[in-house]
């Protein structure tokens, strides 16, 4: 073969490595508790007799040396979250966690231990997503910036959430002292590492993130700004949302942008993809 084959050969070839390089993170599923809630939260003014199953999900990305994690699970204590919970559904609206569910134990099935993440990025900032930051002290703690400011400190306008079920006040102690340097504030349009990236995406929340993950299945999108797979491809807007305007915008991105979606409290996760290996 030729000198000029050979090198056009391996061009290739390592155009084709580099490639599968960006694209060899893995994701999966772990489960953190689940709650009912009426069916208008979920469906913008419909399902008004239903009631709705949610799975509150971490989602685990390994590759390239990075053990991140897609929020950090409801409170170890349920009961100042099912108190407000209680009040607006009544006792079927209570958050239920097996202990298995926990995080730490959660982790643990899968051998990774909380020293090993190396980030935690968070969507939105609400207890079920915040309450065990404070257990992951190695890690970077990604944050949307605009939700650190409107959606906590300086809020543009009466929340329907109290302060303390945003952040718990441990959660935000560690947060701004012990973990200070920890905290990373996203741009609305941001980079964590190579071929895992994020946009800001409202809808649900001022703190609501898209996380973008490359993979050897394509690009996956996770978030909380629709709870169902129906909200996204069916174009069913969310009931407890902040922003129509921000729905129809974020939604026709994670259209354009990913292959695969994974709303955060769809159970039916586990049917698209069984034991929640996404990729």
């Amino acid at each position: 073969m030729a000198p000029i084959e050979v090198i056009a050969q391996l061009l290739v070839l390592g155009g084709h490595l580099r490639k599968v390089r960006t694209m060899s993170y893995e994701v999966q599923m772990l489960k953190m508790g689940q709650c009912e809630v009426a069916g208008p939260e979920v469906y913008w003014m419909e399902h008004w007799n239903d009631w709705v199953t949610l799975y509150f999900w971490m989602v685990v990305v390994r590759g390239h040396g990075i053990t991140a994690i897609i929020n950090t699970g409801p409170p170890e204590d349920l009961t100042a979250l099912n108190a407000r919970w209680r009040g607006a559904f009544g006792e079927r609206g209570c958050m239920q966690r097996a202990e298995s569910e926990r995080p730490v134990q959660a982790l643990a099935a899968i051998g990774i231990t909380p020293e090993a993440i190396t980030h935690v990025l968070i969507t939105p900032l609400q207890s079920y997503a915040t309450a065990n930051i404070q257990l992951f002290r190695n890690a970077q703690v990604c944050i949307s910036k605009r939700g650190w400011i409107e959606d906590f400190h300086a809020e543009k306008f009466p929340m329907h959430v109290s302060r303390w079920h945003r952040i718990p006040p441990d959660t935000l102690h560690y947060l701004m002292f012990e973990g200070h340097e920890k905290l990373w504030l996203l741009e609305d349009e941001d980079a964590i590492a190579p071929g895992l990236r994020c946009f800001w995406a409202g809808v649900h929340h001022r703190s609501s993130m898209c996380y973008l993950i490359e993979t050897a299945k394509g690009k996956v999108a996770v978030s909380d700004c629709v709870f169902k797979y129906q909200n996204l491809e069916e174009m069913v807007p969310l009931g407890i949302q902040e922003s129509l305007a921000e729905f129809h915008l974020t939604c026709n991105r994670i259209k354009r942008e990913a292959e695969i979606f994974i709303p955060l409290y769809e159970p039916d996760v586990l049917q698209r993809h069984p034991g929640g290996k996404i990729a």
